[in-house]
């Protein structure tokens, strides 16, 4: 019933007329000459409220106007009253229609252009300043005599309605554009968690309480730039977030502006109020610019991010590649010995039994040398046991033993085993790397492997050291022929260390020890712990 009620049109526009009237009678009771709330209530409802409502504002703002003008018709005439009922945003609706129509004020959605908004508030001002001038101008009697010059008074109105407007618009864009964003049920929980709401409520308000309190001590040099200080928290809080910073902290700036305003037509209070505005204006734009700075990293950050996971994930295909030729050689060494085994059985009555031996010893070397190089390729531990196994007992460690270079590894961390399996992939190739470069001027005997994981603000990293140290007498007998294929690496060299771990987003740093070097590389995993 209630539905079918309200889904009346006249209800509709009978209810925005009424809703507008009150609030704003309400925004006129705590307005004067130069702060004008109502004109930022005029001014968002104009820019936000669909174009069938605006007869019904322009109605609901003519009923406290007509009252006011009905009541001091006859102190100010009838030809003030006349033009004081004239509800003043008809004459800035062309402007709002503009930029509504060439989405001038929201060309991106919610985010609306901080410069044409500006230009915006400086029209409708000047407008408003206009009308408010020719209503003054045609008001007749005793008091009129007692008016200040009319220069004078376009400056307290201008300053009213531009004021007034920065200090309620900003702060209702802003809330629109988290209501567009998350929807009512989120922005209270976005509301908790934002840092703006933190610092806003935390030191923001305290320090403007606190310059409010000096500003409304005896008047002299310190009340004075206690309000001039005011500006100070708009300019902070706009180099950190920008035009949101500046909308909050400039909303809260002029009302503590005026709480510190000893009397009405104070002059400190004016030069406090035009310094505030001027402070507002710069910080929006200076804000809406940073603003868009901050937008364009955080896309550079998601562009990077992207870029990261698609190399991750072809790091990942390379590594099933060469797991499936590791498989595919593998299976091809067992067909080689068994046809060779076949071949040998049909020709051994024709063969000397010396050389049936060599051929049996032949097809041994070039089967085993096929499992190292399938080995190498996707080591057997891995697959079986993970990475430690293929750490300690892989075809890297088997390589560095037959070779004649001492190896020792030590993994360690809590966190290690959580690390996903791309990572491990990883650490794995680029321990094979970092031995590969070690060993690449043959001056190695010993190498130490030391592999660790952790936590760290909610991500999972891994720092692998590798350490090589070089002993004389035991460097003679290394074997360094056949090492470098055995190792599983590329051997580019630091390079292809750094370009690998930067698809994790670690880095890689050498250092030289005594007789020797280290190798440090971390990693982080992409997922959340």
């Amino acid at each position: 019933m209630l539905k079918r009620i309200w889904a009346n049109p006249w209800l509709q526009q009978v209810a925005v007329a009424l809703a507008y009237a009150l609030a704003y009678t309400l925004l006129r009771q705590v307005s004067f000459s130069h702060w004008f709330l109502f004109a930022g209530l005029r001014f968002g409802v104009l820019l936000l409220v669909p174009y069938r409502y605006w007869a019904a504002l322009a109605v609901g703002e003519a009923i406290p106007l007509a009252y006011t003008a009905v009541n001091c018709a006859g102190e100010y005439g009838w030809p003030w009253a006349s033009l004081m009922m004239v509800p003043p945003m008809l004459f800035a609706m062309p402007v709002f229609r503009w930029c509504r129509e060439r989405r001038r004020l929201f060309p991106e959605g919610a985010t609306p252009d901080v410069n044409v908004f500006l230009l915006c508030v400086l029209a409708t001002s000047v407008i408003w300043t206009a009308v408010s001038l020719a209503t003054v101008a045609l008001a007749q009697g005793p008091r009129t005599n007692t008016l200040p010059p009319y220069r004078e008074i376009a400056g307290w109105y201008f300053l009213g309605f531009y004021l007034g407007t920065l200090t309620l618009v900003p702060m209702v864009l802003l809330v629109r554009e988290q209501l567009l964003a998350s929807g009512l049920r989120r922005v209270w929980a976005r509301l908790s968690e934002s840092r703006l709401a933190m610092e806003t409520m935390c030191l923001l308000l305290p320090s403007l309480a606190l310059l409010v309190w000096l500003a409304s001590g005896p008047t002299g040099a310190v009340s004075q730039e206690a309000q001039i200080a005011m500006f100070l928290p708009v300019a902070w809080l706009a180099l950190r977030y920008g035009w949101r910073g500046a909308a909050v902290s400039g909303a809260a700036a002029s009302i503590a502006v005026v709480l510190a305003m000893p009397s009405l037509y104070d002059s400190n209070t004016l030069h406090a109020e035009v310094f505030v505005s001027f402070a507002i204006t710069t910080m929006l734009m200076l804000g809406g610019r940073i603003a868009v700075l901050h937008e364009r990293e955080e896309r550079e950050r998601a562009d990077a991010r992207l870029a990261l996971a698609v190399a991750q994930r072809n790091v990942y295909l390379g590594e099933m590649q060469l797991r499936q030729t590791s498989y595919v050689l593998e299976q091809m060494s067992g067909a080689i010995q068994a046809s060779y085994t076949q071949l040998l059985g049909r020709l051994r009555c024709l063969l000397p039994a010396t050389d049936e031996r060599s051929y049996f010893r032949q097809a041994a070397v070039t089967q085993h040398q096929m499992y190292r190089l399938a080995d190498s390729l996707y080591p057997l531990a891995w697959r079986e046991r993970g990475l430690p196994a293929a750490l300690r007992e892989g075809s890297m460690p088997r390589a560095l033993d037959e070779a004649g270079i001492a190896y020792w590894c030590e993994i360690g961390g809590p966190r290690l085993d959580e690390l996903s399996n791309n990572v491990h992939l990883a650490l794995y190739r680029l321990a094979c790397e970092a031995i590969a470069y070690a060993c690449a001027k043959r001056n190695v005997s010993r190498i130490r492997v030391r592999l660790r994981g952790g936590s760290f603000e909610g991500r999972r990293w891994a720092l692998l050291c590798v350490e090589s140290h070089v002993d004389y007498e035991r460097l003679s007998r290394v074997r360094w022929d056949d090492l470098q294929p055995a190792l599983g690496a590329s051997g580019l060299g630091l390079g292809a260390l750094k370009d690998r771990a930067a698809v994790f987003g670690g880095k890689v740093r050498v250092r030289s020890l005594n007789e020797g070097n280290r190798v440090s590389i971390m990693l982080f995993d992409t997922t959340l712990a």
